[in-house]
């Protein structure tokens, strides 16, 4: 009886979590280039069901143990892009292609042998608290102060050399908010002529093609990181990648507010139905030992 117990109780975590994650996706709907997660659940092993009696086993049949929310998948498709008229707005427009694979709308190609390709994807590169790089698709920058393109956290936006980007008039060390970029992500002044670093060399965006964009892991924030050991999936761009940089404008959330109300009514609605069953198991024990204990 209490195996049952165990399988709702299961079903009921499972969509408390599925329930959260469709939660923070509908409260992230207005975040620039915030990318939707799904809730991926998995059932645990089926167990065989043997009796045995005179020494000889007989199958009775397979016992379901539950299911778990195994993990959230981000589904990378590009959002809307939506014009703001603010010039340290940037959205990225990507569709890198890899020779042979046809990609899907979800970013997925399978092809003969089943193996599976997942469509890369162009992310702005940004410095973390500790020095690390980060990767974000929240183009809301601004310039401080000294001349740093930061990002609405304060994060510090990095150039194609690895280093912050400072927009700084090397003559009067004025920061230069009065610029242009290309679609290739390279800072111009007003005239066209490109802005120079201290090292006189012209400064862009390093924007990075993640390979794999499930192997991303979600820090807060907007940013994301990839583990030890993966750093090999990132590389800067190269012309022959189907990127653009658009200024002016901001990447929307790929979320589907009414899609993701369905999602959180089933998610309600699924954990309602289990949570019946534990109510039924729980009455069930207590009449077994109220009543028939009596006995």
């Amino acid at each position: 009886m209490l195996r049952g117990l165990y399988t709702a109780a299961s079903g009921m975590i499972s969509q408390q979590r599925k329930h959260d994650i469709v939660t923070n996706n509908i409260a992230n709907v207005n975040t620039p280039g915030f990318k939707q997660g799904n809730a991926i659940n998995r059932s645990f092993p089926e167990m065989l069901i043997s009796r045995i009696r005179d020494g000889q086993g007989d199958t009775v049949g397979r016992l379901n143990t539950g299911v778990m929310a195994e993990e959230n998948v981000s589904v990378h498709t590009q959002g809307d892009i939506q014009e703001t008229h603010n010039p340290f707005d940037f959205a990225l427009i990507s569709n890198i292609q890899v020779p042979g694979a046809r990609f899907d709308e979800s970013g997925k190609y399978v092809d003969a042998n089943g193996q599976r390709i997942i469509q890369p994807q162009a992310l702005f590169t940004v410095q973390g608290a500790n020095g690390e790089q980060r990767y974000s698709l929240n183009g809301k920058f601004s310039v401080d102060d000294t001349g740093a393109l930061i990002t609405t956290d304060g994060y510090q936006v990095l150039g194609s050399n690895g280093q912050p980007i400072v927009l700084r008039d090397p003559a009067t060390q004025a920061p230069i908010t009065n610029f242009r970029i290309t679609n290739y992500g390279q800072f111009t002044d007003a005239n066209g002529n490109a802005i120079l670093n201290a090292n006189n060399q012209p400064v862009s965006l390093l924007i990075s093609r993640i390979e794999d964009p499930n192997q991303l892991v979600r820090e807060g924030n907007g940013l994301y990181r990839l583990n030890a050991g993966q750093e090999g999936l990132a590389r800067a761009i190269n012309p022959q990648d189907q990127v653009e940089v658009r200024q002016g404008y901001i990447e929307r959330s790929n979320v589907d507010p009414a899609q993701s109300m369905v999602d959180m009514m089933a998610a309600v609605r699924a954990y309602e139905a289990n949570q019946k069953v534990v109510q039924f198991y729980d009455k069930s024990m207590e009449k077994a030992v109220t009543e028939v204990g009596r006995v």
